[in-house]
């Protein structure tokens, strides 16, 4: 199953010199029963492509609590074997949980697919959207508009061996 781990640059960073992502619990993004309820007519790549935007959504709240990482989402899309996901069958159809799932073992670099990472020109935006975070997740539509502007910063894509040359 392609899942899809939020993360920072320092994050990311950290985790290839380490040669995994974990300790598990980890919390990821994938196209879950609940997440293909809520996109009824998506195609299975529109469905990857909104499991990605939640993760990329996952890591500004992580740099929202980590001003010191540089303002940059980072996404990571990882290959992981069915049996090592799970959902919450409570939360699997609350709006911000849609395709939530949980990995239970760490994730060695070996099943890594790809890097995905906003550009430096993003920056800004993403400074600007971190900190409208809480206003937005409590609905005003002010902070909504500035968080809907990092829709604007597509993220890049690369691959795995590339990493190591990210500026984190």
């Amino acid at each position: 199953m392609r899942v899809y781990l939020p993360l920072t640059l320092p994050g990311l960073a950290e985790a290839y010199r380490a040669g995994e992502v974990g300790p598990a619990p980890l919390t990821a993004r994938a196209v879950t029963p609940g997440l293909r309820e809520w996109y009824l007519s998506g195609t299975e790549e529109e469905l990857e492509y909104a499991a990605l935007g939640r993760a990329a959504l996952d890591s500004l709240r992580l740099i929202a609590a980590d001003r010191d990482a540089p303002p940059r989402r980072v996404v990571l899309a990882v290959d992981v074997p069915d049996d090592r996901v799970r959902t919450d069958p409570d939360r699997a159809l609350l709006t911000e949980a849609l395709g939530e799932v949980t990995l239970t073992e760490a994730v060695p670099v070996a099943r890594w697919a790809a890097a995905h990472v906003d550009s430096a020109d993003a920056e800004t935006d993403l400074v600007a959207a971190a900190d409208a975070l809480p206003a937005a997740e409590k609905g005003d539509p002010d902070a909504r508009f500035v968080l809907e502007g990092t829709a604007d910063h597509e993220l890049l894509w690369y691959a795995v061996q590339e990493i190591p040359d990210l500026d984190s």
